[in-house]
Formats: structure tokens, C-alpha cells, sequence
């Protein structure tokens, strides 16, 4: 099975490999065409093609360039209104002879759309009646049979990536738009979630400046982030953690002469709670700390804590 799999892999690298080395300048076309476009781009496609589409819309839409799949079967039973005169539109299909996506081509002639086509035939009527042709031509299929599409997927949807790659760097596409584009995601909570969002305001561990050993250990269990804040909200003095707490028992095992003031951090780092969560975990990262306070100077409202959410 093992070896089987390898075949695959090495079948379909193989056709990658080949279609990149179709790549001219019909590529820099198609993006210039697409940049320059003043409506969506929309991307038709039939069955695993059609997967393919919806892939590439969706990639297209996340990175700067607002796009939609659209089946050819639904096109001809009235979402066909949903092209506009300044939409660009991909067809795709490996043979290029696809009779349901060539149904499509005499309303979008009659529209005036843009019209690019990804085929493994330049010489194929869908590409001859487009504006733009992308040659996805491969070596061979990696079924055993030549009848399930596997290399030709595959090189649409590399081909359909490199297209929307080059669309997101022509536009300077940067985190932070992809960001507002997927506000539920990790990189999107990272990016535009302030710390004031996610700290922690309850239940803070608080122990006084003459607090025992005993003290500072029963409330950093108690409070669960590992540290302890010496002082109040209004006076943080400063900061025992774990590690500080260890740290000191290697110092002096003697837990009866251990005290807040040898074991605690002074001035400790507070972070302002309408700063971004991405330039905090930054921070933290940087300085190798799990906790932040959150405040301003010596008061603080909460304790961010950057391996929790």
C-alpha cells in the first residue's frame, strides 16, 4: 500500500512538474486581466472540476479577490443573472469539451464577460473561445485505469493557487486583510482581538508583601495561572511564578526563611488592554512568559494568559 502511495505522489509531481514548465506568459495575461476586472470573478466547473472551482472561488474570495462558484446546471435554470457585464469568468475543464460548461460560452459572449479557461487543450472549443487559456496538460493520470481524475485535478487546483497567490501579492494583500476575512479563525482572533477581550478579571491571585511561603502557594493553586500578583489592583507591587517559586527553593530549602520579597519579580511587565493580542503573544513569546498583566502602570484589570484560549 505503501509503494502504491508513493506511485501517486510521484505520478502527480511528475505532471506538476510538467505544467509548470507550460507556464508563459498567457499566466501574466490572465492576472493582469483579473487586476484590471471591476466586477467578481466567477468559476464554473462540472463535477470534479467542479470541486476544483469551488476551491478555487473560495481561495480567490479569501485573499483579496471577491469571487463565487457557480454550477453550470444552476446557470442554465436562472442563476446565469448572476454574471454581470464586468465580471471575469473561469471555465474549467481538463478536456476542454465539456458539453455543459460549452452551453454557458454563447450567454457569455452575448454578455461581453471576460472569459478565462484552465483545459489540457489549447486547441479545445472551450479554449478557443476564450479570452484567456491556462494549459494544464499532464503527463498522465495517476489511476491505474486513466479514468478518475487525479494529475488533472490536482494541476487545476495548483494552477487555480497560483493564480490567486499572485492576484494576493499584486495586491499587497497583508495579514491583517486576511484577517478580517476569517474573523473566526485563529489567525483572525490573533489579529483583531484586543488582550481586554480575553483576560482574565476574576478570582485574581492576590497575596500581601508579609505573606508566607504557605500563602503564596495555597493562592497560585488556587488561581490556577501559575503566578500570584503581590500588592492589589490598585498597587501591584509585583509578581511571583512558578518558575519563581522553584528558583527559590534551589536557592534555599528552607521554606521558613523564605520570603514575598525573594521570591517575587519587581516591576513587571503590564500591558495596556486595548492592545492586539497578535503584538502581545509577540511579547511574551520574546521574553518567554506565559502571563501578562493587564492595566495601566501599577493598576491592572486582568491577567492575559497566552496558553489558555
Amino acid at each position: 500500500m505503501k509503494d502504491i502511495a508513493k506511485r501517486v505522489f510521484e505520478v502527480e509531481i511528475e505532471s506538476l512538474q510538467h505544467v509548470a514548465g507550460l507556464l508563459d506568459d498567457s499566466f501574466t495575461g490572465v492576472v493582469e486581466a483579473i487586476l484590471n476586472c471591476t466586477g467578481k470573478v466567477i468559476v464554473i466547473g462540472i463535477g470534479k472540476s467542479g470541486l476544483i472551482g469551488k476551491k478555487i472561488a473560495a481561495t480567490f474570495s479569501s485573499t483579496g479577490t471577491p469571487s463565487f462558484f457557480l454550477h453550470p446546471g444552476d446557470a442554465f435554470h436562472g442563476d446565469l443573472g448572476i454574471i454581470g457585464a464586468n465580471d471575469a469568468v473561469i471555465l474549467i475543464s481538463y478536456s476542454g469539451e465539456t458539453d455543459e460548461v460549452l452551453k454557458v460560452i454563447p450567454f457569455l459572449k452575448w454578455n461581453k464577460s471576460l472569459i478565462i479557461s484552465i483545459t489540457g487543450s489549447p486547441t479545445s472549443t472551450i479554449a478557443k473561445n476564450s479570452d484567456h487559456h491556462l494549459n494544464i496538460k499532464i503527463t498522465r493520470e495517476a489511476c491505474p485505469l486513466a479514468l478518475a481524475p487525479t494529475s488533472s485535478t490536482t494541476a487545476a487546483l495548483v494552477m487555480g493557487d497560483a493564480l490567486a497567490i499572485a492576484l494576493m501579492e499584486s495586491r499587497k494583500f497583508q495579514e491583517e486583510d486576511f484577517a478580517r476575512f476569517h474573523p473566526g479563525g485563529s489567525l483572525g482572533r490573533k489579529l483583531l482581538t484586543r488582550v481586554k477581550d480575553l483576560m482574565r478579571t476574576d478570582s485574581l491571585p492576590f497575596i500581601q508583601i508579609h505573606a508566607s511561603f504557605t500563602d503564596v502557594l495555597l493562592s497560585m493553586s488556587e488561581g490556577k495561572l501559575g503566578m500570584v500578583i503581590v500588592g492589589s489592583k490598585d498597587n501591584v507591587e509585583g509578581i511571583i511564578t512558578d518558575g519563581d517559586l522553584r528558583r527559590a527553593l534551589l536557592r534555599n530549602q528552607d521554606i521558613a526563611k523564605l520570603s514575598v520579597k525573594d521570591m517575587m519579580t519587581v516591576n513587571p511587565i503590564i500591558i495596556d488592554g486595548d492592545e492586539f493580542i497578535s503584538q502581545v503573544e509577540l511579547l511574551m513569546m520574546e521574553k518567554k512568559i506565559t502571563n501578562v498583566l493587564v492595566g495601566k502602570e501599577r493598576s491592572i484589570i486582568g491577567v492575559y494568559q497566552i496558553y489558555t484560549q
